[in-house]
């Protein structure tokens, strides 16, 4: 009788899911576990990431039409950022192909977030979004982790040791950004949540930690500890105490799992401080890189080259000491060249192909909505701590690191509900979303 019971309170709820955008917003994080495909990042084309993202746009549109909530005051801040790309674009030199540049901005920095902070409204949207996002970072922290132990992983210095989970070699930092966006949430779970949940958010926390420094993203473990820092600071002292307890024990994991990737994890921390005197052959080819987008900006400084006009124009403005691309190698698409298509820095791609005029607009977006969550009340409660550690990692990351790959559409996701918490007091919840 209590089975019958249970069963038909829980199998509406399941019906009515796919009803629910929030549903769809999962289902978009979700989707970045299917694996693209060795030679997908040299095709343009959608993937089931993108896919589910249209059916959440599809499923608010609904929701909008049927007299929904509207999206906050602070979803305004998307307006500035989209007019910019899009006057770049058509003032670009070959709008054809600036196009699909114009279409992924939007998608990733407009559409997508927006639309979260729509299908999120209740507690229970918050939830599942952000539960989402934590299990597939567990799930891509475990693959990642069997990957560096058993040698198994994309090649790092010869050795097949490099974590990347199922996004492959020709995403390197995609697994390091996930485990990120999942560690933040476990973290502020960790720190200000429900004392039940505590316990298991740490042990998450710790979990995410080895795969983590496995990946072998500088870049990323350096955004990771200025979010840390930011939430350590926001929620004070005594839960902080919480935080080194999961850095204990998640070093402790790295140490006893570390293995043969624990000399060259060590080489690759000792390398950020000479990444400025002695540049090894990744760091030169950035800063090569970068000079190559100021080189852009100063040639057309209000508008830049257009989206997707950085690549285009990369062999005209770059130093002739800039490699051709890299050398990846992973068991799925055996040894291949990667041809170095960005920057690998947001604000100087945006400065290069949408100029001045862009830099400013996206300065504003991510500015904006990093100020609100650093001194909106109730930042120190769990939804609070992962919005700012979200938005310091952001603004941090992408000093080194831009769009692309799947992990770009869970990051709009993030941004998204990053946005949607500095308006939360307006949410029609029946119990507080943080």
């Amino acid at each position: 009788m209590a089975g019958t019971i249970v069963i038909r309170t829980f199998l509406p709820s399941l019906g009515r899911l796919p009803a629910r955008p929030s549903f769809w917003a999962a289902l978009t994080v979700i989707a970045v576990c299917v694996p693209a495909g060795p030679h997908a990042a040299d095709v343009v084309q959608p993937q089931v990431a993108d896919l589910m993202s249209v059916a959440l746009l599809v499923s608010v549109a609904v929701s909008l039409a049927r007299g929904g909530a509207r999206p906050g005051r602070w979803t305004l801040l998307v307006a500035p950022a989209a007019l910019a790309a899009t006057a770049a674009a058509l003032a670009a030199s070959d709008v054809l192909l600036a196009l699909p540049g114009l279409a992924r901005f939007l998608q990733v920095f407009v559409l997508v977030p927006v639309a979260v902070t729509v299908a999120v409204r209740r507690r229970s949207d918050l939830l599942l979004v952000g539960g989402s996002v934590a299990a597939v970072a567990l799930v891509q922290a475990g693959l990642g982790c069997w990957q560096a132990l058993t040698g198994s992983g994309a090649s790092y210095a010869g050795r097949p040791i490099r974590a990347v989970g199922t996004f492959g070699a020709g995403e390197v930092m995609a697994l390091a950004s996930m485990v990120s966006f999942g560690l933040i949430i476990a973290l502020a779970v960790a720190l200000a949540g429900a004392p039940a949940r505590r316990a298991a958010a740490l042990i998450a926390a710790a979990a995410l930690c080895p795969p983590l420094v496995m990946s072998l993203s500088r870049g990323t473990w350096l955004a990771v500890a200025c979010a840390v820092a930011v939430m350590l600071v926001l929620c004070g002292a005594r839960p902080a105490a919480r935080a080194v307890v999961a850095a204990v024990a998640g070093a402790v994991l790295l140490t006893l799992l570390g293995g043969a990737a624990g000399g060259i994890v060590a080489e690759r921390v000792a390398s950020i401080s000479s990444s400025v005197a002695q540049p090894d052959r990744s760091v030169s080819d950035r800063y090569q890189l970068w000079q190559a987008a100021a080189r852009m900006w100063q040639d057309h400084p209000v508008t830049g080259v257009g989206p997707k006009g950085f690549a285009a124009w990369r062999d005209t403005y770059a130093p002739l000491a800039l490699s051709s691309g890299s050398d990846i190698e992973d068991a799925a698409g055996g040894y291949r060249r990667q041809p170095l298509l960005s920057p690998h820095n947001m604000y100087l791609l945006v400065l290069s192909e949408q100029g001045l005029v862009g830099l400013s607009a996206f300065a504003l977006l991510v500015g904006g909505v990093l100020v609100r969550t650093l001194t909106r009340p109730g930042r120190s409660r769990p939804a609070g701590l992962a919005a700012a550690g979200f938005m310091t990692w952001l603004a941090v990351d992408f000093a080194y690191a831009d769009i692309g790959g799947a992990t770009s559409l869970v990051m709009s996701v993030m941004l998204g509900l990053a946005m949607g918490w500095t308006g939360a007091a307006a949410l029609p919840s029946r119990r507080p979303a943080c």
